[in-house]
């Protein structure tokens, strides 16, 4: 029997999300309607509400649902604000960040998920994403800050560049520390030089290319 994805996707918010404190309205929304199914690779379709980290290529995987649910909560993206992701992935997250925010850039380091992305994100009608291909940690540079950062692979420490790059109020949202057990994090420009920082909750996903933990010799 074919699976019946428009009930699946909101079985997986009623059922993994929303127990997960998810509980931001929008989010919900956007949860529900945005259709995972079409940014996960065709042999995982069946899979796309599981709760999984699904492989994308290259190493790399797409966050959980639940985790994603909790990143677009703690992000309180407004609809005016500008986003910066790093970290393109499937474009999923990109998908929902556009469905709340004023606008989006995304940038990856694989040309390959920027062409995929964006094709998938031309087929939802989402136009207010910039797709950039590019290595955020020691090369890419913005031309602009932006309201709110959120990275989506782990870093072993957070680069000062990405802090430079918000505004004063601006939310950079980014899982530091050494795996299996990083935290996702939650830091706000308080204006001065000054960030204040939450620890939300704990995960475990692949470290951004440069962004790894010093390799440490045995003798």
């Amino acid at each position: 029997m074919a699976m019946n994805f428009d009930q699946a996707r909101q079985n997986m918010v009623e059922n993994q999300v929303r127990p997960w404190e998810v509980l931001d309205g929008r989010v919900l929304e956007v949860l529900g309607r945005v259709r995972r199914e079409d940014f996960v690779a065709p042999a995982h379709r069946q899979l796309a509400f599981a709760d999984l980290c699904l492989p994308i290529g290259h190493d790399e995987v797409m966050m959980k649902p639940v985790v994603e649910g909790r990143v677009l909560q703690a992000l309180d993206l407004k609809p005016e604000d500008s986003v910066l992701e790093i970290g393109t992935g499937s474009g999923f997250l990109t998908a929902c960040l556009a469905n709340l925010a004023g606008r989006v850039t995304s940038v990856d380091i694989h040309a390959d998920f920027t062409v995929a992305a964006g094709q998938r994100l031309q087929a939802a009608g989402i136009g207010n994403v910039q797709l950039v291909t590019g290595e955020a940690v020691n090369g890419w540079q913005p031309q602009e800050s932006f309201d709110a950062l959120v990275v989506t692979g782990a870093v072993y420490r957070i680069p000062d560049r990405f802090l430079g790059w918000l505004k004063p109020g601006g939310r950079l949202l980014v899982v530091r520390g050494e795996s299996p057990v990083q935290h996702v994090m939650l830091l706000t420009h308080e204006g001065n030089g000054r960030y204040r920082e939450e620890s939300l909750f704990e995960t475990d996903l692949p470290y951004l290319a440069h962004a790894q933990p010093p390799r440490q010799f045995v003798f």
